[in-house]
């Protein structure tokens, strides 16, 4: 039930996401065609991102890994939105279950925190990314 509600909750940000981010053109993000599994259950994903202005708030590169029917967010960290590609890489270690080697998919988003009308904190999505990768 957990990993149905991950994965609905992920298409639905998916999709909300996605006309943003073709309409804003100042954001791109990419997800590269690997990810790694230690032995300690430790998952590594990689991908690249471009934005140009954090001034609204923070902004952060957030990652969602889906393998069979289970699906984890794979750490987070914040951007540097200069105009200038960056490398970004978000760690977890997922043991229960743990993932494997092979063919996974993975759900990258660049959102930006801004103040909503009540001050509190408010995703906007710049940009995401869907793609499949190899976890080696």
């Amino acid at each position: 039930m957990r990993v149905r509600l991950a994965l609905a909750t992920g298409v639905l940000l998916a999709s909300a996401a996605a006309p943003l981010a073709h309409a804003e053109g100042a954001a791109d993000l990419s997800v590269h065609a690997y990810g790694t599994v230690g032995e300690d259950s430790t998952v590594t994903l990689y991908g690249s991102y471009r934005c140009l202005d954090d001034s609204a708030g923070p902004v952060f590169v957030s990652s969602i890994l889906v393998q069979g029917d289970h699906s984890a967010g794979i750490g987070g960290v914040r951007a540097v939105c200069d105009g200038h590609l960056h490398e970004w890489t978000n760690t977890a270690v997922v043991k229960d279950p743990a993932y494997r080697p092979g063919t996974a998919r993975v759900q990258a988003t660049l959102m930006q925190l801004t103040a909503g009308k009540t001050g509190l904190p408010t995703p906007d999505f710049l940009a995401v990314e869907e793609s499949t990768v190899e976890l080696l």
